[in-house]
C-alpha cells in the first residue's frame, strides 16, 4: 500500500471520529441545561479530532503535490 493510500485510509477514519465528535457535542449542545459540566471536554474532543484531521488533509495534499 502507497504512503499516499495509508494517509486516505488514515484520513478516513480521522473523518468517522470528528463526525462522531461533532454529533456528540451537538447532541450534547440539544440536552443543555443537563451535563453541562461536560461541554468543554466534548468540545476539547471535538476540536481535536477536526484539528487531527485537517492536519492529515495537509499531509496527503503535500504527498499528492510532490
Amino acid at each position: 500500500m502507497s504512503e499516499v493510500d495509508e494517509l486516505k485510509a488514515e484520513i478516513k477514519k480521522l473523518s468517522a471520529k470528528a463526525m462522531q465528535a461533532k454529533m456528540d457535542l451537538h447532541d450534547l449542545s440539544e440536552e443543555l441545561p443537563i451535563n453541562w459540566q461536560q461541554i468543554l471536554s466534548v468540545a476539547q474532543r471535538a476540536h481535536e479530532a477536526f484539528e487531527t484531521l485537517e492536519s492529515k488533509r495537509a499531509e496527503l495534499n503535500n504527498s499528492s503535490a510532490s
